[in-house]
């Protein structure tokens, strides 16, 4: 293998041997540096050295843009690295490797902090909608949505959710300032919404925190801090309840609901001490006529039968059958009602009655002591938790001994309401008759 010393002369004038694709000259001053010459006439510097048994060989760069002297550095480096047993090959992929992952976390980290909390809210929402359920789901869309869009029976614009004003912020700028001044500004004008929006923002920013996407950028909640909280304020206990001498007036006013559907709802409410969300979804799949039993979707033990009283039964068997739902809206996109308040305040306003729609479950509750209800019976209607360890683990009661004290409940408050029902059999009901002897 013939050497020469390299020069600037000799770099220019090498030429690749003829008939053949490319040349190499070696260096007779600097062992394992070459110069690589094609049939195009293309050159470049070369490294080849003995590493572990085998020859190694890699470019280092035209000598255009590499002097002789600089080549010849480069190439006495790669001698002492293979000399100590190292690739120079994977020393340098390993560079250029480390280099692109750098630039690629860079590229990623400026994409994380141009995220704003309306983009990472839609993430969030649908990682976590498989362990929602559907009025929790509902909640998450509800804060969130920007507004001004048509309400299905109103000419009135939707207006914008508790959150609706972060959407657009970027989540590296949510500081623990910002989400004081939304909660001072969303406080003044609706608090009861606001510190449910501020629950599931603090449940969405801890979620921020532990996501691969998200928690180099968000290592704290900043919607964990006591100025929020201030501003938004304690929640008013909730202790309205219809009482005994209300009864009248309430069921008189909601009997002149226009809606059948609405009216029948509420009353039902009222008659089951259901929570309002398990009601508006009951399916006539989960109405048993026949054996007076309806089986409720609840947020505790997922299902639970209770009885179904001859007056809501009779109710229930008067509503129209238009899908898959008992108390069913044909303009709901879920098919089923959704939003009473309007007409439930309107019922409570004609009878003179400052009540909520969960003052209706308190109400059941509240009703059941005049006749001597067991607590634990109502709890059971109502589906409540078990309250002691004889309730929990002991304490079996069939439908049948429920079925006593509801049908019992319903007659009382129907006759402090004034309201005459006389109980009919359902047709197709299964009777007992006389055998002959």
């Amino acid at each position: 293998m013939k050497r020469d010393n390299f020069t600037a002369a000799r770099v220019a004038g090498f030429e690749c041997a003829a008939g053949k694709k490319q040349t190499i000259f070696w260096d007779g001053k600097t062992p394992g540096l070459g110069l690589r010459v094609t049939a195009t006439g293309a050159k470049a510097f070369i490294f080849e050295a003995r590493l572990n048994g085998k020859t190694i060989r890699m470019t280092i760069g035209d000598p255009r843009n590499w002097a002789i002297g600089d080549a010849q550095a480069e190439a006495s480096r790669l001698k002492v690295m293979t000399d100590q047993g190292i690739d120079p090959r994977k020393v340098l992929a390993d560079a250029i490797a480390a280099k692109e992952a750098a630039a690629a976390a860079v590229v990623a980290q400026q994409a994380r902090e141009t995220v704003t909390v309306g983009m990472a809210w839609g993430e969030y929402i649908a990682a976590r909608k498989p362990f929602w359920g559907a009025h929790h789901y509902a909640d998450h869309v509800e804060v969130m949505q920007p507004g001004g869009e048509k309400r299905a029976r109103s000419h009135k614009l939707t207006e914008p959710g508790a959150l609706a004003s972060l959407a657009t912020v970027r989540l590296v700028e949510l500081t623990p300032e910002r989400v004081t001044e939304w909660a001072k500004a969303e406080g003044e004008k609706r608090a009861g919404r606001a510190r449910l929006a501020a629950r599931l923002l603090k449940a969405f920013l801890s979620w921020c925190a532990e996501s691969p996407a998200y928690r180099e950028i968000m290592t704290g909640n900043p919607a964990k801090n006591k100025s929020a909280r201030e501003q938004l304020g304690k929640p008013k206990s909730q202790d309205s309840a219809l009482q005994r001498e209300q009864l009248a007036g309430w069921f008189a006013a909601v009997k002149q609901i226009g809606n059948p559907v609405i009216s029948a709802y509420l009353q039902s409410l009222l008659l089951t001490g259901a929570r309002p969300n398990e009601l508006s979804g009951l399916r006539w799949a989960d109405v048993d006529f026949q054996w007076s039993s309806m089986t409720i979707r609840d947020k505790v033990e997922g299902l639970r039968v209770i009885p179904l009283p001859p007056y809501m039964a009779h109710l229930l068997a008067a509503l129209p059958r238009r899908n898959e739902f008992v108390f069913s809206s044909p303009t709901a996109a879920s098919g089923h009602l959704t939003d009473t308040h309007d007409a439930f305040k309107k019922a409570c306003a004609v009878a003179g009655i400052e009540l909520t729609i969960y003052g209706l479950r308190r109400s059941f509750a509240s009703l059941c002591e005049w006749i001597e209800m067991p607590a634990g019976i109502a709890a059971q209607i109502q589906g409540h938790k078990p309250s002691g360890v004889r309730e929990k683990h002991y304490i079996r009661r069939p439908l049948d001994l429920l079925r006593v004290w509801h049908v019992k409940i319903e007659a009382w408050i129907l006759e402090q309401a004034g309201i005459e029902f006389v109980p009919v059999k359902q047709p197709g009901a299964l009777r007992v008759v006389a055998g002959k002897r």
